[in-house]
């Protein structure tokens, strides 16, 4: 009996087993009912003061948008209505700023800024006018305003009862009409990410264009006057030298002479002026077309190169010199730095986009910040919504594929 009542005060736990005896790594954590804590943690009450604060929010907002986005709508028709419907819509930007930090601090949404205004590149005040006028920021919060304020009068009348009555559901509540506001700020008050990433890669794109069409210019006039220029200087001379020996009645043989050198100074003046036209825009590629023009350029490769081109038709213009000139910088930098022995070039489409591939068995090693000109190729394809993949691994071969979007001749995609 003693036995048995002994074993009986033994205290057991809720399965039947023997209670934890208090030494560490004695009892389970399953066995332990989990810690309390509030019906009405600090979450709840932010998303309960941010229902609350959206009917005077939405009351400020709608007045607002009736009061002066509203007013200068209608006053389009006067020379003053413009203006203040613009100055109108920057309000409304400043109106969304402070919504997304609200819902930021009380409803924990990620939301990021749009990006501000170019006022400053935009040119003159009419310039600016109008793209404050078109902002889609500012009329989707506007937008934002005018649906918040039925909206602010379910939520205010929801909660404040609940406060009251139903507070042992408010959390359930607060929580389901907290989610319907996150949706309206991501869905209103977001910068649309894919929108600002293309206004980013536009921008981008647009200095990089400028750029380039800067350094063309440059590269021009320095050919124009190191080339031709300094060739047709001597020239006159050179004529104005003959002229003088004839009136002086000299012997025909030095005249001679120096008409036949001043001939020698046109014929490379000429060449050099065909040369720089050629790097414009070479003759073949508009007369001919893309095979041709790509086949003269690999004709003056030091490297022996086979082209293949399979086009259902031309692209356009652009496209077609973009094409042209990578190739052609692609088999300079082969013949100067690649020491290979054979090279090719592919071109074809393939849905609405051209490819261009130039492969060569040189010695590889080839980088996009190699000093080869790889990045300014890069940035120009990319300005065209391009794409440039260089594979080029030391000891070869290497090879580079350019991806550009294809446009007719007519400008149809």
């Amino acid at each position: 009996m003693t036995a048995s009542a002994s074993h009986s005060a033994v205290p057991s736990g809720p399965s039947g087993r023997p209670a934890s005896s208090g030494r560490p790594g004695a009892g389970h954590d399953d066995d332990r009912l989990p810690p309390a804590r509030a019906a009405f943690d600090p979450q709840t009450w932010r998303e309960i003061a941010y229902l609350l604060t959206n009917l005077p929010m939405a009351l400020i907002g709608f007045t607002y948008v009736m009061t002066v986005i509203v007013t200068g709508a209608s006053m389009t028709v006067t020379v003053v209505g413009l203006p203040l419907l613009a100055l109108g819509l920057g309000g409304a930007r400043l109106m969304g700023r402070f919504e997304r930090a609200r819902a930021r601090k009380l409803l924990r949404v990620r939301i990021d800024e749009p990006s501000p205004l170019p006022l400053r590149r935009a040119g003159g005040p009419l310039q600016r006018m109008w793209l404050v006028l078109k902002d889609p920021v500012a009329w989707r919060t506007v937008l934002y305003d005018l649906i918040r304020l039925p909206w602010g009068v379910v939520t205010f009348s929801v909660v404040v009862p609940s406060l009251f009555v139903l507070w042992p559901v408010l959390p359930f509540l607060a929580r389901g009409l907290t989610n319907a506001d996150r949706a309206m700020v991501r869905g209103l008050l977001s910068p649309s990410d894919e929108l600002e990433r293309r206004i980013a890669e536009l921008e981008s794109d647009r200095g990089v264009v400028v750029d380039t069409a800067a350094a063309d210019l440059r590269r021009i006039e320095r050919d124009l006057h190191d080339g031709a220029q300094a060739r047709l200087v001597n020239l006159a001379m050179g004529l104005g030298l003959a002229k003088e020996k004839l009136l002086e009645g000299q012997a025909d043989e030095v005249v001679a002479a120096m008409v036949e050198e001043a001939h020698g100074e046109v014929k490379l003046a000429l060449q050099e002026l065909r040369d720089l036209a050629r790097g414009i825009h070479p003759a073949v590629l508009t007369d001919r077309g893309l095979d041709a023009a790509l086949s003269s350029v690999a004709s003056r490769c030091t490297v022996p190169v086979k082209v293949t081109a399979d086009l259902p038709s031309r692209p356009a213009q652009a496209i077609e010199g973009i094409a042209y000139f990578t190739v052609s910088e692609l088999l300079q930098n082969i013949s100067k730095h690649s020491g290979a022995r054979s090279a090719s070039v592919d071109v074809w489409r393939s849905g609405d986009r051209m490819l261009v591939q130039v492969w060569d068995d040189g010695r590889g090693g080839a980088r996009i910040d190699g000093g080869s000109g790889m990045r300014g190729l890069a940035e120009r394809l990319d300005a065209v919504d391009g794409l440039f993949v260089l594979e080029s691994p030391e000891g070869g071969p290497t090879t580079v594929t350019a991806e550009l979007p294809w446009r007719d001749r007519g400008g149809r995609p």
